[in-house]
């Protein structure tokens, strides 16, 4: 969940400034290499924001650079296609420090990748646009997504349910952030 403190930070003061700000959100989804369970985010929320006609931009990324420039794994491909979300497109590319300045949220897929990126944070500003996906969901017992690479098609779709749910939630608490 994002944190209050970085909302009241930098809104609490201007109401109309938060509502700039919620109208041009963007989001960058975290996993190790950039080619499962970040892209599967990335298509998930472009598809239900696009849908919502909601201005707000969706990128993914890998802590580490072992697939940059390549498209997501094609099992994953399959699990989106199957749930009509074209992934295809995308190609992976490696977080940089650069990200916390382009990005007003970034979500890591597990707490390794979590603290990877914490790790490459600059300030407490960088730290608080931080959050595990999977906080999102109230009741998620292991707040980490599975990596399913080295796994079965089964646990492909079991992350595009995780993920779904999530997405599902932070488009509703971003919503329900801006009414108030």
């Amino acid at each position: 969940m994002l944190r209050n403190e970085y909302f009241a930070v930098f809104f609490d003061e201007n109401p109309m400034l938060f509502f700039v700000y919620l109208c041009n959100m963007k989001i960058l989804m975290v996993c190790l290499g950039n080619i499962c369970r970040s892209p599967m985010a990335d298509g998930l929320l472009r598809k239900k924001i696009n849908a919502l006609d909601l201005p707000w931009a969706v990128d993914s990324a890998g802590t580490a650079d072992y697939h940059s420039g390549k498209a997501p794994d094609r099992r994953m491909q399959a699990t989106a296609k199957q749930f009509g979300i074209d992934i295809s497109t995308l190609q992976a590319r490696q977080f940089r420090r650069t990200d916390f300045d382009e990005f007003d949220v970034i979500y890591a897929m597990d707490y390794a990748n979590f603290i990877d990126i914490q790790n490459k944070s600059r300030s407490e500003k960088d730290r608080l646009k931080v959050h595990r996906i999977l906080d999102e969901l109230a009741d998620a017992t292991d707040k980490d997504v599975p990596d399913p690479y080295y796994g079965s098609e089964q646990d492909f779709i079991d992350v595009y349910h995780l993920l779904d749910r999530a997405t599902d939630q932070i488009i509703q608490r971003l919503l329900k952030d801006a009414e108030r």
